[in-house]
């Protein structure tokens, strides 16, 4: 039997190809593909429509899926408790001694209080080629914070090739501007508080400069800020929100300090 035999005998297919060609072909219109597809959805009927399908359709949700994941996968990972994730790294690190593996140890090992054991794991990246890597100095940093030590923090942190990444660039100012504030500097922590809102990729910066104005009688400008991040949280999706929980609910602090 040939194709037209076939069809002939299921019709609703020919209306299906139809509707999926009007459907593809806005969705090439709005997602801005190459203009050889218009044509080929088209002239070109089934066969037209199921090379759109699988060329173009299934592998762009796949990549969403994947960006969703991605996005999601931190959010998810920080409801987890501390001491279940830092047993999970610490295995992976024991099977694949990597860069990453041991900074993230010993980054959930400082969070966890807990500084000569992260200490412990970020000691042989401090020496040779791994010195002046940006995850070094900047898991290096968060350990001295939590000693209490924001002269080292900082001197690690202004060592950071902050062009590395906007992510990188972020987290490194922003920490850098609370190492200065803990130093008295707070008119660096200003400027630094201020450069690290530029571009930023977390709502983090925003909400520690709002509670360094808190703590410097600054109500006015605080205010500011935290309504900046209530208009933020307002238009934010469902899966930024879940992403920034944690500063949307520390501004949400903030606010009631203020009020």
């Amino acid at each position: 039997m040939n194709l037209f035999g076939f069809l002939g005998h299921y019709p609703w297919l020919g209306y299906l190809s139809g509707a999926l060609q009007l459907i593809f072909l806005v969705h090439a219109i709005i997602t801005r593909r190459p203009t050889y597809w218009f044509f080929i959805l088209l002239f070109g009927s089934y066969i037209g429509v199921l090379a759109y399908l699988f060329l173009e359709v299934l592998p762009g949700m796949r990549g969403n899926a994947r960006r969703v994941s991605s996005t999601l996968q931190p959010a998810l990972e920080n409801l987890r408790p501390l001491e279940s994730r830092i047993r999970e790294v610490r295995e992976r690190t024991e099977e694949s001694d990597t860069l990453q593996n041991r900074a993230d140890l010993a980054a959930l090992l400082a969070r966890a209080g807990r500084e000569d054991e992260a200490q412990g794991v970020l000691e042989p990246l401090l020496t040779g080629i791994y010195a002046d890597d940006p995850l070094v100095l900047l898991t290096s940093a968060e350990l001295s914070m939590a000693r209490r030590d924001p002269a080292a923090a900082a001197a690690h942190l202004k060592r950071v090739d902050l062009k590395t990444s906007a992510s990188i660039r972020t987290r490194t100012l922003t920490l850098l501007a609370q190492a200065q504030a803990e130093q008295t500097l707070n008119g660096e922590a200003e400027a630094t508080y201020q450069q690290a809102l530029i571009g930023a990729t977390s709502e983090e910066p925003r909400v520690r400069y709002a509670a360094f104005l808190i703590a410097q009688n600054r109500s006015a400008d605080a205010k500011r800020e935290l309504d900046i991040l209530a208009k933020t949280e307002q238009r934010a999706s469902r899966l930024y929100k879940g992403q920034e929980r944690e500063w949307f609910s520390m501004a949400g602090k903030l606010r009631r300090e203020l009020n």
